[in-house]
């Protein structure tokens, strides 16, 4: 059981006495322990994160860069456990934990080793000035569910890299993937109080770390509401907030797109981790001349999304990560029902028993104004809207309050570029551009504050220090 926290180099005992069972969510069985977790426990990790922090902010880059090349080498020695872990704890298919939620960390943990090598901190000059940068201090990291080692080694890496040290609480619903990093980060050798780790729950750990004195900086994914709450106990010390919220992204397919493969890759898009992720494509945009192909080739897509155990081979879609989860799920889609959107495939309720499963859902005749068209969902389920003008698209792709990500598909890539540039959000993917880990993450409006990875990401950890002369 892992009832512990790792607090100074070592693992100690939590101040609370009560424990969270971690569910695994495809047979609801209890696979282990965590703290409930304490102010006091916050408090003697920030202790130590505060006295590491001198001597590890005079570490080179080249040192920095070592540490992490060691916590590399640990992830990659242990890949196939931690998509075991991984698996086991938040239900995604196994084939998905090996290539997603691990293989995306070790690329991410990768450029910023990578850009560790050639990052000027120091030299950049501005007439009579000279630009250095360094670390902003000890660094409150809270982390969600949905991509449990992703999500934290977006965060630790860069944080860890600018010079800052570290306080992590993972969410307390799929929380052994950063346990098992933990592990990894001490077989490293990382000095003690560089990284700590304090499990919990957001009202009680999550809020001591945002409100903390000596806490000067808060980075925070997670939803838009439990952002909202971050960023008022941050401001009362006037600490920085970096926020990667929550998204209703749109699938932007214009009339001389591939339909099949737009259609194709959108529904995958979609679905992908249970549709459990804050840049699923959710909302389909179509020409209505097209929209009835559309609406049939999305069916046909979304039912080889096969549901079941996600250790089965051909598994396509896992169980969602808890019962809240689920029951939040099949609320929007009853909701859908009963706004007058019509049910193409899928539905509130599966026949796979045990776990929180949901079918792979498409809803048809959506206009922009339904619930389901407007509210994060974090489920799999798709919405197609019809449209009668590009104007229009980009109207009805702009008319949300997130702003996180998008796709557009068009057989001009400069006209796709274009309407892409209209998009009001962070990442727009065209006619299925890959996943970049050096390339900025992150939202305009209520998808947050910041971005993560690549220069960017690692800039978020920095202060900027201007020296006349």
């Amino acid at each position: 059981m892992r009832d512990v926290i790792y607090v100074g180099g070592a693992w100690a005992d939590s101040s609370a006495t009560a424990t969270i069972d971690v569910i695994n969510p495809a047979n609801e069985q209890v696979i282990d322990r965590i703290p409930e977790g304490a102010a006091a426990d916050v408090d003697r990790a920030v202790a130590q994160a505060c006295r590491a922090r001198r001597d590890w902010e005079a570490t080179t880059p080249e040192e920095r860069a070592a540490y992490l090349r060691a916590i590399l080498t640990g992830i990659e020695a242990r890949r196939d456990d931690l998509a075991r872990i991984i698996t086991t704890d938040l239900g995604a298919p196994y084939a998905l934990a090996q290539k997603a939620h691990v293989g995306t960390p070790i690329a991410v943990l990768t450029a910023v080793i990578d850009l560790l090598e050639t990052y000027d901190f120091a030299g950049e000059r501005c007439g009579n000035s000279v630009i250095v940068r360094e670390p902003v201090g000890v660094v409150g990291a809270i982390t969600p569910w949905n991509y449990p080692l992703h999500q934290v080694v977006a965060k630790v890496g860069p944080a860890l890299a600018a010079g800052c040290t570290v306080v992590l609480k993972p969410s307390e619903v799929a929380p052994l993937a950063a346990y098992a990093l933990a592990d990894i980060i001490d077989e490293a050798g990382l000095p003690p109080g560089v990284f700590n780790l304090v499990a919990g729950t957001g009202p009680v750990v999550g809020e001591a770390i945002a409100a903390h004195e000596d806490v000067d900086m808060v980075s925070f994914t997670g939803s838009t509401r439990a952002g909202r709450r971050v960023a008022e106990l941050a401001a009362a010390s006037v600490k920085r907030v970096a926020l990667e919220l929550g998204g209703k992204s749109p699938n932007l397919i214009l009339p001389d797109a591939d339909l099949p493969q737009a259609v194709k890759v959108g529904v995958a898009k979609a679905f992908v981790n249970a549709g459990q992720t804050c840049n699923a494509l959710s909302r389909m945009l179509v020409p209505r001349a097209l929209y009835d192909e559309a609406v049939a080739l999305a069916a046909k897509a979304a039912e080889r999304h096969t549901p079941g155990d996600p250790f089965e081979e051909g598994t396509r879609l896992g169980p969602l990560a808890s019962r809240a989860q689920l029951d939040r799920v099949r609320d929007y889609i009853d909701t859908g029902v009963e706004e007058g959107a019509r049910l193409v495939t899928g539905g509130a309720e599966s026949s796979l028993r045990p776990g929180y499963h949901v079918p792979p859902t498409v809803f048809a005749d959506v206009t922009p104004s339904m619930t389901i068209a407007r509210e994060e969902i974090f489920g799999p389920v798709l919405s197609i809207l019809a449209y009668d003008s590009e104007d229009e698209a980009v109207r009805i792709a702009n008319d949300t309050p997130y702003g996180l990500a998008a796709a557009v598909w068009s057989a001009d890539r400069d006209h796709a570029v274009a309407v892409a540039r209209r998009i009001k959000a962070g990442q727009v993917d065209i006619n299925g551009g890959r996943f970049n880990p050096s390339a900025p993450f992150g939202g305009y409006k209520r998808s947050g504050l910041g971005r993560e990875l690549g220069r960017y990401g690692l800039e978020e950890f920095l202060e900027v220090k201007s020296l006349q002369f």
